[in-house]
């Protein structure tokens, strides 16, 4: 696919004749948190944007409407199924029509570095190809509905820590063929409509104001002919962003453009011809977005339809993948006597944390899903709790109104508590996570604002009950007039809040059960903070969550736990994750289970030889998995996550799901070890090219689980594999063909994986072996099918020359591996290349 970013419509043409300098300058940023700006004198409309990369919120975090949520990121990868993928995508451009959104702020396609990086749950693999032709798939389903993809984030922006300010040091090779290549095979596929830029820097400047990779590489490489956005509060200067291609800052009201703009413009920093051809931009994608006649700041309504509840679950069952099945547990019986134990069991763990997070129209716990799939209702057990911030109040709570399970919260222009005022806005709501960054009253202006919130809280039982209070801003929490917990005046920064947050303050209260307390808690907005001057970035008006647990008796928890799995047939042990753990603003600082779950899972095998674990997290987690005789990966599943998981422990579906990353032992193992964090200021990419597999098969370090690796209720038998290199020169291409049979009574996908490697020596050093493409195919029980694979011969063997600054397609021989994970190949052919050549672009 090609594209030419100087052709121009008819249309944009005579609007940028009719555009005045500052009409053409409010183009160029955010009207508002969501919206770009409109010009109604020559109706060009206001375009309205939202997260995220697992569904649509809307233009709310603070009192949003209900909406479906897919899978996260590394599951969707772990489907390996291009048109399973493109489905999603047309959900996602439903999603998008029922709250008149235009463009979705998605797919995300940084590769996964580390195991511990706070977004690696977002992105789709560790592997450029399938992380690429994945969002490719995902970018033509929306697309081709009329809705707007936007790919993010441009570039490296692979780790949280000091991301707004860490410079990340690639060598050209590895950029090019690691971390560009994604963004390369999905402008060559899908041609997605908005491109947006990272906070970090690379090779020492900021990816907003990065002419030689906007400019050189995106527009004039690629003939990238869409919008290029910044990442919320990305933009870092006003003639340097508009030169070098960042067509629009977001959100708004703009802090780099306006007036700054108009000065520079006046003094000849910014050409007029550069002002065009950002404006031109814009007007493209506001013309590509009216062809799908979605309103203009139109209504937000929650799409809850069985067609998307029934791709949801499909979505959610066929990324679930099987990584051990030692005794052939599974599948299990629905007749037998079933506990259900671990601390991700009861709570739905649906998404992962920061701007990937929405509010589900529902969300199916595991043990509700199982309770619905068992002859007889299951036992229950938490075992353990992995809570990193106290869990948010639930439906021991009432507000004022009598309403059980929320809170009131009343909005006020100063502080009420030191002078009686009436709110300017009151709100009724249901979640104690209170994010501000979107909201606005005329009355709150600079993102001032106080709040008020109340609620009375009945405890059933007798005990110290712990409270917490996070927040981006200032709070202190009463319980009948008595001061709790303050996280005013003495403040630590944390990592909550995208990294604006303080850590949790907490205070412990002796409570009576069944007696009414009066909750209360006095909140400031972001401004009132002192840690708000650190450097930050701070996203409007804050939040603050407030969170409550029950001192419990670890000891008695546990032995509750074992009792339980002693008297149960067979166990399923739900561990994990979850929003707390992985989360945009924050990485892990190591792979391990929190809590006491290694100890949990311990226990529970040692007295029930009959116990699968399922694991609910975005990436690789380590624990005493040698002591379990059944793993399934259950990642965070979205709405249907819970029903997801009783389809495959009930055999309902034979198991699919891949892993798209690597599963190292130990997060010492994983390549990126000693370079996953911000040192001075920077962050050397130590490993090159050697990310994930690509590693561990060159220095054949033996990992948990190898990339590629899933188990299935059906077996395979992969066989005649045919190559055919197709037409000439640059153009070649390699066409392969093979056959797959299930050889069980058990019907059941297969994925067929397509490496490449070198066979005879190399001007440069190389990987072992590379994935190059995949096919994902459905074979009833005892039947055969026919796999076709086309690869361009470029992309098949290309490198990044850095002597020539080009690609090249070197002479020499191949070998093509094909199989069903990348250390199980056991198709192989010899293919030769006879000529070198140079290329670039797509």
């Amino acid at each position: 696919m090609s594209h030419n970013p100087c052709t121009k419509s008819v249309r944009t043409q005579s609007l940028l004749d009719e555009l005045t300098v500052s009409e053409k300058i409010a183009l160029l940023s955010g009207a508002d948190f969501w919206h770009t700006a409109a010009v109604s004198r020559l109706k060009i409309p206001a375009l309205r944007m939202s997260d995220g990369p697992n569904g649509i919120r809307g233009t709310k975090f603070f009192d949003s409407i209900p909406a479906s949520c897919l899978p996260c990121g590394s599951a969707l990868g772990a489907t390996w199924d291009r048109n399973l993928i493109k489905t999603a995508g047309s959900l996602i451009a439903d999603e998008s029509r029922a709250k008149s959104v235009h463009v979705w702020l998605g797919p995300t396609v940084n590769i996964q570095r580390s195991p511990v990086g706070g977004r690696g749950f977002e992105s789709f693999s560790e592997d450029p190809v399938l992380s690429g032709l994945i969002a490719s798939s995902m970018i033509q389903g929306v697309q081709s509905s009329g809705v707007g993809s936007a790919i993010k984030h441009f570039v490296a922006n692979d780790m949280e820590h000091m991301r707004t300010s860490v410079n990340c040091i690639i060598s050209p090779r590895a950029l090019r063929e690691i971390y560009l290549m994604p963004f390369q095979l999905v402008m060559r596929n899908a041609n997605p409509w908005v491109l947006m830029t990272s906070y970090n820097r690379v090779n020492g400047t900021h990816m907003s104001e990065h002419p030689e990779l906007l400019q050189k590489v995106v527009r004039e490489e690629w003939g990238y002919d869409g919008c290029i956005i910044s990442d919320w509060y990305g933009t870092y200067s006003t003639a340097e962003a508009v030169k070098a291609g960042l067509d629009i800052e977001m959100p708004g009201p703009t802090e780099w453009r306006g007036k700054l703009l108009a000065s520079t413009i006046g003094v000849q920093k910014v050409k007029d011809t550069t002002m065009d051809e950002r404006v031109s931009s814009v007007l493209t994608l506001v013309e590509r977005c009216m062809s799908s006649a979605i309103p203009e700041r139109g209504p937000e309504v929650c799409l809850d339809t069985a067609k998307n509840r029934s791709v949801l679950r499909r979505l959610a069952t066929d990324s679930i993948v099987l990584l051990k099945n030692d005794t052939q547990l599974l599948p299990l019986k629905a007749s037998k006597k079933t506990a259900v134990i671990g601390p991700n069991a009861k709570k739905a763990f649906f998404c992962g944390g920061g701007s990937a997070s929405l509010k589900p129209y529902r969300s199916i716990t595991i043990l509700e899903a199982l309770a619905a799939a068992l002859e007889e209702p299951p036992l229950y057990a938490e075992g353990c709790r992995i809570h990193n911030m106290l869990p948010v109040l639930g439906s021991f709570i009432r507000s004022p109104a009598g309403r059980t399970g929320y809170f009131a919260m009343d909005m006020y222009s100063a502080p009420p508590w030191e002078n009686e005022q009436v709110p300017f806005e009151s709100f009724e709501l249901d979640d104690t996570n209170i994010i501000l960054y979107d909201y606005s009253h005329p009355k709150a202006k600079d993102n001032v604002l106080y709040a008020e919130i109340t609620a009375e809280i009945i405890f059933e039982e007798s005990d110290t009950y712990i409270f917490g209070l996070t927040v981006a801003g200032t709070a202190r929490l009463y319980l009948d007039d008595r001061l709790v917990v303050d996280n005013f005046e003495r403040q630590t920064r944390g990592d909550s809040f995208f990294g604006s947050g303080s850590v949790e303050e907490t205070g412990s209260v002796l409570i009576e059960a069944g007696r009414s307390y009066r909750l209360r808690v006095e909140f400031g907005s972001s401004v009132t903070s002192k840690l708000n001057k650190s450097g930050a970035p701070v996203f409007g008006a804050g939040g603050v969550r407030i969170g409550c647990a029950r001192c419990t008796d670890e000891t008695a928890d546990m032995q509750a736990a074992v009792s339980t799995a002693a008297a149960a047939d067979q166990v399923v042990l739900c561990v994990g994750l979850g929003p707390e753990w992985e989360s945009e603003g924050s990485d892990r600082t190591d792979m391990r289970l929190p809590g006491l779950q290694c100890e949990l899972i311990s226990k529970i095998t040692a007295v029930n030889p009959n116990v699968v674990v399922v694991i609910q997290a975005g990436t690789p987690v380590s624990g005493p998995w040698e002591q379990v005789p059944a793993i399934i990966q259950g990642w965070y599943g979205g709405n249907e996550s819970g029903f997801g998981v009783a389809d495959i422990l009930f055999g309902r579906i034979s198991p699919s799901g891949k892993l798209p990353l690597s599963w190292p032992k130990a997060v010492e193992d994983n390549p990126a070890f000693l370079s996953h964090r911000s040192e001075a200021g920077r962050c050397y990419y130590n490993e090159d090219i050697y990310v994930g597999y690509r590693f561990y098969e060159k220095t054949k370090r033996m990992v948990q689980w190898p990339f590629g690796h899933g188990l299935s209720y059906a077996s395979f038998e992969l066989r005649d594999l045919k190559l055919e290199i197709m037409n000439g020169g640059i153009n070649e291409q390699l066409r392969l063909s093979l056959w797959v049979t299930n050889t069980s009574e058990t019907d059941g996908s297969e994925v067929c994986q397509a490496y490449i490697g070198r066979n005879t020596a190399s001007i440069l050093s190389r990987p072992v072996k590379e994935l190059k493409s995949f096919s994902k195919v459905f074979v009833p029980a005892r039947e055969s099918k026919e796999v076709q694979m086309i690869i361009p011969v470029k992309y098949a063997v290309g490198v990044w020359d850095e002597s020539t600054d080009s690609w090249l397609m070197e002479s020499g021989g191949y070998k093509l591996l094909v199989g069903n994970s990348s250390d199980c190949t056991p198709l192989q052919l010899d293919f030769n290349i006879e000529s070198s050549c140079s290329w670039r672009g797509l």
